[in-house]
């Protein structure tokens, strides 16, 4: 299944990256100056090719932590929903276990009269 993802999203995604950079190639400034626009003093020249996938690149991962955060609620009453099953199944055992203790109790000890026992029937039902 790996090698499938690979083959179908993961190459063709690096073809069109690869592509991409190659038609854009020329250089544009970006100003962190919005009060001069003519001689920025906080400004980066690179391609076009590197802001925009820069750009997308910062975009995944800012909506991933927002996503992440968002998600919290969910995954705190996940462990809340798994620690009461864990607490229910340890009670259920010892519920099991003390049954089973007081069943032994209360059953009664096997007569020892005749290799059939006290009945007189073999395990069938059939009379002897």
């Amino acid at each position: 299944m790996r090698k499938f993802f690979t083959a179908v999203v993961v190459i063709p995604l690096g073809l069109i990256f690869i592509i991409f950079a190659v038609a854009n190639r020329h250089w544009v400034t970006v100003s962190f100056d919005p009060f001069n626009s003519v001689t920025p003093t906080v400004a980066v020249t690179l391609p076009l090719f590197v802001v925009i996938i820069a750009s997308a690149i910062l975009g995944v991962i800012a909506g991933g932590i927002g996503t992440w955060f968002k998600q919290g609620r969910w995954r705190r009453a996940a462990r809340q929903h798994e620690a009461d099953a864990r607490h229910v199944r340890a009670e259920l055992a010892e519920l099991r276990a003390a049954a089973s203790r007081d069943d032994a109790q209360r059953r009664p000890a096997p007569a020892l009269s005749g290799f059939y026992g006290a009945a007189g029937r073999d395990k069938l039902g059939a009379t002897l």
